[in-house]
């Protein structure tokens, strides 16, 4: 079975859930569901764009380093502006799923570990 076919098999798995996904927040990505706080957000095609980036920048770090990648920028972006908000903006995973979540054919192209290419802006 190709990658990609196992990626779109895995992406699809959507979970609603208002409980889950923390206040703020639309959606939230742990490998491999992506959990919603409405129902109606299964049609958002940015959003569900938005979290499969996550899926992928999971993937190709093996999940588990991902996600403390993920918490060591956001403290050290917490630190540097004080700010949660402008600290979780920051995250170069966040900036790279940001940056491109309405380019729906972004996956398609996307070079391999290009949020390295977010982490100093």
């Amino acid at each position: 079975m190709q990658f990609g076919v196992i990626f779109e098999l895995l992406s699809s798995m959507i979970i609603i859930s208002k409980h889950l996904v923390p206040r703020g927040y639309l959606g939230i990505t742990v490998f491999p569901f992506v959990f919603l706080n409405s129902k109606w957000l299964k049609h958002n095609k940015t959003l569900i764009n938005h979290e499969k980036i996550h899926l992928k920048q999971q993937l190709e770090l093996l999940v588990i380093p991902f996600y403390i990648l993920y918490l060591g920028e956001f403290l050290i972006k917490l630190v540097t502006y004080r700010n949660w908000n402008m600290a979780y903006r920051n995250i170069s995973f966040e900036r790279e799923a940001y940056v491109n979540e309405k380019d729906l054919d972004y996956l398609k192209s996307r070079p391999f570990l290009n949020f390295i290419n977010y982490m100093y802006y």
